[in-house]
């Protein structure tokens, strides 16, 4: 499968073999861009398997985050 990381949005861990957990946003083949969560390697050409999301429901998620977090912390 054919993709381009277009942007790094951040790290979220990284383990001792120097695989880390990202958050990117990902062209798949000639599909829209998506938000794109899983562990590769330090090279970026090895990856694990991983979880994506259409732009429009990271909106969505970002929200029930915001709110989970609020709630919690008051």
């Amino acid at each position: 499968m054919k993709y381009e990381i277009i942007e790094n949005l951040g790290v979220i861990s990284t383990n001792k073999n120097g695989w880390s957990r990202e958050v990117n946003i990902v062209a798949w083949g000639d599909n829209p861009l998506k938000l794109d969560i899983r562990e590769w390697s330090p090279d970026h050409v090895k990856m694990s398997r991983g979880m994506t999301l259409p732009l429009d429901e990271v909106e969505n998620l970002c929200m029930i985050l915001h709110n989970y977090m609020r709630e919690r912390h008051v």
